[in-house]
């Protein structure tokens, strides 16, 4: 099975557009760290316009590489689903639209061991994608801006939490981010083995991501009581409340965390889609009549 996965992550590896999501990932957080690292000030000051009255704190305290990096996965893992689908979208369907998916199924090996093999090497993929932004988004900002306490926003109060008790936080919700993208991973996995060719379960993800996306930001009534609570997009947010703490007046806890319960929930949600995704896949695989 090792040696399986190896050829997959090979695979994988050795096509130029498998490096696209890399190289977007690189040009987007290098631009927002330009823009935060010369506009900084004036970004704090746009965030802070609110509370100006009753919360002083200077701004260069404020901006450093916490701050940043806490910005850029508020700007970005809304949209890393779409480059992860470019690639899991394509494991089996690419199979098929090349002729090579008879070949492999025709070998000494069980439909349901290839296709998990499969899923697996999308899903490393996925995971060193993540990993990817982490170095980019948490140690590149912090070389470039130090450390400090982190300062989060919310829509009502704002929290502080300790520059001690804030990495183990990012480590969490990468974690918990990690989740969300293997449920898209699991997406457009279980769309691949459905079609023969890869532009259909790709752009069919990207649509679901960006509908399911649109109905978690609107703040209307109907939806946030019938819709939001089952779509996965809802609970791969989920990521944000490691850094919504309990506090008294602004000044956190350290290591407290506001709602644990509800990403639990969020979390058993994600791991529920996921399953249900890649069972799915393998039951139609199973029964699949491959003429390609």
């Amino acid at each position: 099975m090792f040696q399986l996965l190896q050829i997959e992550l090979y695979k994988i590896f050795k096509r130029p557009r498998t490096y696209i999501a890399f190289a977007v990932i690189g040009a987007i957080i290098l631009l927002v760290q330009i823009a935060l690292f010369f506009g900084g000030k004036e970004y704090v000051g746009l965030i802070m316009s609110g509370l100006n009255e009753t919360f002083e704190v200077p701004a260069e305290e404020i901006m450093n590489g916490y701050l940043v990096c806490y910005i850029i996965l508020n700007l970005l893992l809304i949209h890393v689903p779409i480059l992860v689908a470019l690639v899991a979208g394509d494991m089996v369907a690419g199979e098929a639209n090349m002729g090579t998916l008879r070949l492999l199924v025709s070998k000494p090996i069980s439909r349901t061991k290839l296709l998990v093999v499969k899923f697996l090497a999308s899903s490393i993929y996925t995971i060193l994608l993540l990993i990817w932004v982490a170095i980019l988004a948490l140690v590149v900002s912090i070389l470039l801006f130090g450390t400090n306490d982190l300062f989060v926003a919310r829509e009502v109060d704002s929290n502080i939490i300790a520059a001690s008790d804030v990495m183990w936080r990012y480590f969490a919700a990468l974690a918990f981010a990690a989740l969300g993208l293997l449920t898209v991973t699991a997406l457009a996995f279980m769309l691949s083995v459905f079609a023969d060719n890869s532009i259909g379960p790709i752009v069919t993800t990207v649509c679901v991501i960006i509908i399911f996306t649109v109905l978690t930001q609107m703040q209307i009534p109907f939806y946030d009581e019938t819709v939001k609570p089952y779509l996965f997009t809802t609970h791969m947010l989920g990521w944000k409340g490691f850094f919504y703490v309990r506090g008294d007046e602004g000044v956190t806890l350290d290591g407290s965390i506001e709602n644990f319960p509800m990403i639990v929930k969020s979390a058993i949600v994600l791991v529920g889609y996921a399953a249900l995704f890649v069972i799915t896949a393998i039951w139609y695989f199973r029964k699949k009549n491959i003429l390609s």
